[in-house]
Protein backbone atom coordinates (compact mmCIF):
# COMPACT_ATOMS: atom_id res chain seq x y z
CA UNK A 1 0.00 0.00 0.00
CA UNK A 2 3.04 2.23 0.83
CA UNK A 3 3.99 2.52 -3.10
CA UNK A 4 0.17 3.18 -3.98
CA UNK A 5 -0.62 5.79 -1.96
CA UNK A 6 1.99 7.90 -3.74
CA UNK A 7 0.95 7.56 -7.02
CA UNK A 8 -2.80 8.08 -6.01
CA UNK A 9 -1.41 11.42 -4.56
CA UNK A 10 -0.07 12.42 -7.63
CA UNK A 11 -2.59 11.15 -10.08
CA UNK A 12 -4.90 13.55 -7.94
CA UNK A 13 -2.37 16.59 -8.50
CA UNK A 14 -4.05 16.87 -11.95
CA UNK A 15 -6.33 19.59 -11.33
CA UNK A 16 -8.96 17.90 -14.21
CA UNK A 17 -8.64 14.73 -12.73
CA UNK A 18 -9.55 15.57 -9.22
CA UNK A 19 -12.01 17.48 -10.57
CA UNK A 20 -13.24 14.22 -11.86
CA UNK A 21 -12.84 12.44 -8.63
CA UNK A 22 -14.60 15.26 -6.74
CA UNK A 23 -17.33 14.60 -8.73
CA UNK A 24 -17.58 10.83 -8.32
CA UNK A 25 -17.61 11.73 -4.77
CA UNK A 26 -20.51 13.63 -4.87
CA UNK A 27 -22.53 11.19 -7.08
CA UNK A 28 -21.79 8.11 -4.80
CA UNK A 29 -23.13 5.49 -4.59
CA UNK A 30 -24.41 6.37 -8.39
CA UNK A 31 -22.30 4.71 -10.81
CA UNK A 32 -22.01 7.49 -14.04
CA UNK A 33 -21.23 6.65 -17.63
CA UNK A 34 -18.29 8.44 -19.47
CA UNK A 35 -21.10 10.63 -21.64
CA UNK A 36 -22.55 12.22 -18.37
CA UNK A 37 -19.38 12.58 -16.78
CA UNK A 38 -18.06 14.40 -19.88
CA UNK A 39 -20.87 16.76 -20.43
CA UNK A 40 -20.62 17.62 -16.66
CA UNK A 41 -16.78 18.73 -16.81
CA UNK A 42 -16.94 19.92 -20.56
CA UNK A 43 -14.38 17.57 -21.30
CA UNK A 44 -13.39 15.56 -24.65
CA UNK A 45 -13.73 11.97 -25.02
CA UNK A 46 -10.33 11.14 -25.56
CA UNK A 47 -9.30 13.27 -22.54
CA UNK A 48 -11.94 12.03 -20.02
CA UNK A 49 -10.93 8.16 -20.80
CA UNK A 50 -7.12 9.31 -20.11
CA UNK A 51 -8.15 10.56 -16.74
CA UNK A 52 -10.71 7.66 -16.15
CA UNK A 53 -7.73 5.01 -16.65
CA UNK A 54 -5.71 6.71 -14.25
CA UNK A 55 -7.99 7.11 -11.56
CA UNK A 56 -8.74 3.18 -12.07
CA UNK A 57 -5.38 1.98 -12.33
CA UNK A 58 -4.49 3.28 -8.63
CA UNK A 59 -7.48 1.85 -7.39
CA UNK A 60 -9.49 5.40 -6.52
CA UNK A 61 -12.79 4.68 -9.08
CA UNK A 62 -14.15 1.23 -10.51
CA UNK A 63 -15.70 0.42 -13.81
CA UNK A 64 -18.67 -1.59 -14.49
CA UNK A 65 -20.35 -2.93 -17.54
CA UNK A 66 -24.51 -2.25 -17.87
CA UNK A 67 -25.03 -3.79 -21.61
CA UNK A 68 -23.35 -1.73 -24.12
CA UNK A 69 -22.17 1.03 -21.66
CA UNK A 70 -19.42 1.47 -18.87
CA UNK A 71 -20.22 3.08 -15.93
CA UNK A 72 -17.69 4.49 -13.32
CA UNK A 73 -17.99 5.21 -9.59
CA UNK A 74 -16.11 5.60 -6.45
CA UNK A 75 -14.23 2.56 -5.00
CA UNK A 76 -14.77 3.54 -1.76
CA UNK A 77 -11.89 1.08 -0.17
CA UNK A 78 -9.47 2.53 -2.10
CA UNK A 79 -10.30 6.25 -1.07
CA UNK A 80 -10.50 5.32 2.77
CA UNK A 81 -7.71 3.18 2.29
CA UNK A 82 -5.69 6.45 1.41
CA UNK A 83 -6.99 8.60 4.24
CA UNK A 84 -6.76 6.34 7.14
CA UNK A 85 -2.62 6.04 5.53
CA UNK A 86 -2.70 9.58 5.83
CA UNK A 87 -4.15 10.36 9.15
CA UNK A 88 -2.55 8.02 10.90
CA UNK A 89 0.88 8.39 9.53
CA UNK A 90 0.49 12.12 9.93
CA UNK A 91 -0.60 11.61 13.83
CA UNK A 92 1.38 8.59 14.92
CA UNK A 93 3.20 10.09 17.55
CA UNK A 94 2.19 14.05 16.86
CA UNK A 95 -1.53 13.76 17.68
CA UNK A 96 -1.56 17.67 18.22
CA UNK A 97 -0.92 18.15 13.79
CA UNK A 98 -4.12 16.55 14.28
CA UNK A 99 -5.99 17.97 16.82
CA UNK A 100 -7.99 20.13 14.48
CA UNK A 101 -9.78 16.93 12.84
CA UNK A 102 -10.92 15.49 15.76
CA UNK A 103 -13.93 13.89 13.89
CA UNK A 104 -11.90 12.53 11.50
CA UNK A 105 -9.63 10.80 14.03
CA UNK A 106 -12.48 9.58 16.15
CA UNK A 107 -13.20 5.62 15.69
CA UNK A 108 -16.93 5.46 14.08
CA UNK A 109 -17.35 8.80 15.51
CA UNK A 110 -20.39 10.04 18.45
CA UNK A 111 -23.85 9.75 17.47
CA UNK A 112 -26.13 12.73 16.97
CA UNK A 113 -27.65 13.99 19.72
CA UNK A 114 -31.43 13.44 20.47
CA UNK A 115 -32.93 17.11 19.28
CA UNK A 116 -34.32 19.01 16.16
CA UNK A 117 -32.19 18.30 12.83
CA UNK A 118 -31.87 21.13 10.19
CA UNK A 119 -31.81 19.54 6.95
CA UNK A 120 -31.85 20.70 2.89
CA UNK A 121 -32.88 19.14 -0.48
CA UNK A 122 -31.21 20.63 -3.12
CA UNK A 123 -32.21 20.50 -6.62
CA UNK A 124 -31.29 22.35 -9.93
CA UNK A 125 -34.49 24.94 -10.09
CA UNK A 126 -36.42 23.83 -6.88
CA UNK A 127 -39.55 23.99 -8.80
CA UNK A 128 -40.47 20.36 -8.05
CA UNK A 129 -38.08 17.32 -6.17
CA UNK A 130 -36.33 19.24 -3.84
CA UNK A 131 -39.75 21.04 -2.91
CA UNK A 132 -41.91 17.73 -2.63
CA UNK A 133 -39.02 16.68 -0.34
CA UNK A 134 -39.24 19.75 2.02
CA UNK A 135 -42.91 19.33 1.82
CA UNK A 136 -43.19 15.33 2.54
CA UNK A 137 -40.22 16.24 5.45
CA UNK A 138 -41.99 18.52 7.09
CA UNK A 139 -45.16 16.27 7.21
CA UNK A 140 -43.60 13.13 8.05
CA UNK A 141 -41.28 14.24 10.51
CA UNK A 142 -42.72 16.34 12.41
CA UNK A 143 -41.07 18.82 15.30
CA UNK A 144 -37.77 16.63 14.60
CA UNK A 145 -37.06 17.93 11.62
CA UNK A 146 -36.45 21.90 10.23
CA UNK A 147 -37.01 21.27 6.67
CA UNK A 148 -35.38 23.64 3.97
CA UNK A 149 -35.27 23.40 0.27
CA UNK A 150 -32.62 25.44 -2.54
CA UNK A 151 -31.79 25.17 -5.67
CA UNK A 152 -28.59 25.96 -7.53
CA UNK A 153 -30.66 28.44 -9.99
CA UNK A 154 -33.91 28.50 -8.93
CA UNK A 155 -36.85 28.82 -11.21
CA UNK A 156 -38.96 32.01 -10.84
CA UNK A 157 -41.98 30.33 -9.46
CA UNK A 158 -42.99 26.54 -8.54
CA UNK A 159 -44.08 24.46 -10.87
CA UNK A 160 -47.86 24.48 -11.36
CA UNK A 161 -47.91 20.54 -11.50
CA UNK A 162 -45.92 20.15 -8.18
CA UNK A 163 -48.50 22.58 -6.56
CA UNK A 164 -51.98 21.34 -7.90
CA UNK A 165 -50.43 17.89 -6.58
CA UNK A 166 -49.25 19.10 -3.01
CA UNK A 167 -52.34 20.61 -2.44
CA UNK A 168 -54.36 17.25 -3.70
CA UNK A 169 -52.56 15.66 -0.96
CA UNK A 170 -53.40 18.04 1.45
CA UNK A 171 -50.34 20.04 1.97
CA UNK A 172 -50.22 23.24 3.70
CA UNK A 173 -47.84 25.41 0.22
CA UNK A 174 -48.65 28.62 1.65
CA UNK A 175 -44.90 29.15 3.25
CA UNK A 176 -43.40 27.40 -0.34
CA UNK A 177 -41.11 29.42 -2.37
CA UNK A 178 -38.45 29.12 -4.99
CA UNK A 179 -34.80 29.78 -3.01
CA UNK A 180 -31.32 30.10 -4.28
CA UNK A 181 -28.62 27.84 -2.20
CA UNK A 182 -26.64 31.08 -1.39
CA UNK A 183 -29.88 31.29 1.27
CA UNK A 184 -28.27 28.42 3.37
CA UNK A 185 -24.48 29.73 3.64
CA UNK A 186 -22.60 32.27 5.74
CA UNK A 187 -23.16 33.14 9.25
CA UNK A 188 -27.17 34.30 9.35
CA UNK A 189 -27.63 30.67 8.04
CA UNK A 190 -29.03 27.65 9.54
CA UNK A 191 -26.23 24.91 10.70
CA UNK A 192 -27.48 22.07 8.55
CA UNK A 193 -27.22 18.62 9.46
CA UNK A 194 -28.65 16.56 6.43
CA UNK A 195 -27.96 17.73 3.16
CA UNK A 196 -29.31 15.99 0.24
CA UNK A 197 -29.50 16.06 -3.81
CA UNK A 198 -32.59 15.41 -5.34
CA UNK A 199 -31.32 15.76 -9.27
CA UNK A 200 -28.15 15.02 -10.55
CA UNK A 201 -27.65 17.85 -12.47
CA UNK A 202 -27.06 19.40 -9.24
CA UNK A 203 -25.17 16.82 -7.87
CA UNK A 204 -22.45 17.43 -10.42
CA UNK A 205 -22.20 20.79 -9.67
CA UNK A 206 -19.86 22.35 -7.12
CA UNK A 207 -21.69 22.90 -4.14
CA UNK A 208 -20.93 25.07 -0.88
CA UNK A 209 -18.53 23.91 1.96
CA UNK A 210 -20.87 23.24 4.28
CA UNK A 211 -19.67 24.67 8.35
CA UNK A 212 -19.79 21.64 10.70
CA UNK A 213 -19.61 18.87 8.33
CA UNK A 214 -23.29 18.24 7.59
CA UNK A 215 -24.34 14.23 6.34
CA UNK A 216 -24.88 14.79 2.59
CA UNK A 217 -26.86 12.28 0.55
CA UNK A 218 -27.69 12.06 -3.37
CA UNK A 219 -30.94 10.78 -4.00
CA UNK A 220 -31.12 11.59 -7.64
CA UNK A 221 -34.40 10.84 -9.48
CA UNK A 222 -35.67 11.45 -13.23
CA UNK A 223 -37.21 15.27 -13.25
CA UNK A 224 -40.90 14.90 -13.95
CA UNK A 225 -40.80 19.09 -15.33
CA UNK A 226 -39.02 17.84 -18.31
CA UNK A 227 -41.41 14.96 -18.76
CA UNK A 228 -43.23 15.91 -22.45
CA UNK A 229 -46.71 14.48 -23.48
CA UNK A 230 -50.53 15.18 -22.10
CA UNK A 231 -51.56 16.42 -18.78
CA UNK A 232 -52.18 12.83 -17.62
CA UNK A 233 -48.59 11.87 -18.54
CA UNK A 234 -46.83 14.80 -16.89
CA UNK A 235 -49.19 14.36 -14.09
CA UNK A 236 -48.38 10.68 -13.23
CA UNK A 237 -44.81 11.85 -13.47
CA UNK A 238 -45.00 14.09 -11.08
CA UNK A 239 -47.00 11.37 -9.13
CA UNK A 240 -44.50 8.76 -9.43
CA UNK A 241 -41.27 11.32 -8.12
CA UNK A 242 -43.47 12.15 -4.70
CA UNK A 243 -44.09 8.50 -4.37
CA UNK A 244 -39.91 7.84 -4.51
CA UNK A 245 -39.29 10.73 -2.07
CA UNK A 246 -42.36 9.96 0.11
CA UNK A 247 -40.91 5.99 0.30
CA UNK A 248 -37.02 7.42 1.07
CA UNK A 249 -38.06 9.93 3.46
CA UNK A 250 -40.13 7.29 5.56
CA UNK A 251 -37.24 5.16 5.56
CA UNK A 252 -34.98 8.14 6.88
CA UNK A 253 -37.29 9.47 9.57
CA UNK A 254 -37.52 6.27 10.70
CA UNK A 255 -33.61 5.79 11.28
CA UNK A 256 -32.77 6.18 14.96
CA UNK A 257 -30.71 9.35 14.77
CA UNK A 258 -29.53 9.83 18.19
CA UNK A 259 -27.94 6.16 18.41
CA UNK A 260 -26.12 5.88 15.07
CA UNK A 261 -22.38 6.98 14.87
CA UNK A 262 -21.69 9.35 11.45
CA UNK A 263 -20.42 6.20 9.95
CA UNK A 264 -23.43 3.67 10.28
CA UNK A 265 -25.43 7.39 9.59
CA UNK A 266 -23.81 8.07 6.28
CA UNK A 267 -24.32 4.68 5.29
CA UNK A 268 -27.59 4.16 5.79
CA UNK A 269 -28.46 7.89 4.12
CA UNK A 270 -26.69 6.28 1.24
CA UNK A 271 -28.62 2.95 0.99
CA UNK A 272 -31.62 4.84 1.50
CA UNK A 273 -30.38 6.27 -1.97
CA UNK A 274 -29.56 3.37 -3.48
CA UNK A 275 -33.17 3.04 -4.10
CA UNK A 276 -35.38 3.67 -6.83
CA UNK A 277 -38.47 2.73 -5.91
CA UNK A 278 -41.39 4.41 -7.60
CA UNK A 279 -44.11 3.41 -4.74
CA UNK A 280 -47.55 4.31 -5.31
CA UNK A 281 -48.26 8.42 -3.39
Amino acid sequence: METLIPDRLTTLGHPQRLALFRLLMRRYPDSLPAGEIAVALGLKASTLSAYLSALQNVGLISQTRAGTSLLYAINMAGVRQTFEYLLLDCCRGRPELCATFPDLLTEGHAPMTDRTYNVLFICTGNSARSIFAETLLRSIGGDRFNAYSAGTRPSSELNPFAVRLLEDKGHDISHLRAKNVSEFTGAEAPHLDFVFTVCNQAANEECPAWEGQPISGHWGMEDPVKVEGTDAQKSLAFQQAYGALKHRITAFTALPLETLDRIALQSAVDEIGRTQSEAPA
